[in-house]
């Protein structure tokens, strides 16, 4: 796949991972609903809580209704580069769908 994106690690969950976006740390904390087939990532920065529950929703970008400074810069959005998929599952993730970086704005140099 051309394009950046975040891993999840299924095996993992419930865990979290610390990643840097834009010169930036934060925390990610991964969750899977079993009972309905869904990711909730909460969001910390500075270890404080940013966002609770941001569900993963396909060809939606994550946290798209804030727009405070405190989120990270590139938008994160559940595609699956081929098309073919219409919502996150756990048999999809990371799969065919993975949480691509788009970093709007960026010129290639």
């Amino acid at each position: 796949m051309d394009k950046e994106y975040i891993e999840i690690e299924k095996d993992l969950i419930p865990y979290e991972f610390e990643i840097e976006l834009e010169e930036e740390i934060f925390t990610f904390d991964v969750r899977y609903n079993e009972n309905h087939d869904f990711f909730t990532i909460d969001l910390y920065k500075d270890e404080e809580l940013i966002c609770a529950g941001e569900k993963l929703v396909y060809g939606v970008p994550l946290w798209e209704d804030i727009t405070t400074s405190d989120f990270p810069a590139p938008t994160i959005i559940p595609l699956d580069p081929s098309g073919k998929e219409e919502r996150v599952s756990w048999d999809n993730l990371n799969t065919t769908v993975f949480l691509i970086l788009d970093n709007q704005g960026e010129e290639d140099e």
